[in-house]
C-alpha cells in the first residue's frame, strides 16, 4: 500500500507549541502552511494570526522548504521535524 500522506513533527515557535500533523504528499508546500496557518488559528480559538505568510523550516538543516515544490517532491519523510515561522 502506498502512503499518500506523511506524519511530521510540526513546531510553532510563537506560540511555543508542537503538534503532530499528517500532510499530503500531493500538495503543495505553500498550500499546506495556509492549511495550517487556518488549523492553528482554530486550535488557538485565533491567538494565532501571523501578520506575513510564515515560512516552514526543516528542523534539522535550518532550510526552509520551497513553497512551489509538493511535500513528495521536497523530499519530507516520516517523521520529519518541521517549524512554522
Amino acid at each position: 500500500m502506498i502512503m499518500d500522506k506523511v506524519l511530521v513533527k510540526l513546531y510553532v515557535p510563537i506560540i511555543e507549541e508542537q503538534y503532530d500533523v499528517w500532510l499530503p504528499l500531493n500538495q503543495k508546500v505553500y498550500n499546506i502552511i495556509n492549511l495550517l496557518m487556518k488549523a492553528i488559528y482554530e486550535i488557538t480559538g485565533g491567538y494565532y494570526k501571523p501578520s506575513k505568510i510564515p515560512i516552514l523550516y526543516d528542523k534539522l538543516t535550518g532550510m526552509p522548504y520551497d513553497i512551489n515544490l509538493s511535500i513528495k517532491n521536497c523530499n519530507m519523510r516520516n517523521g520529519a521535524e518541521i517549524i512554522l515561522i
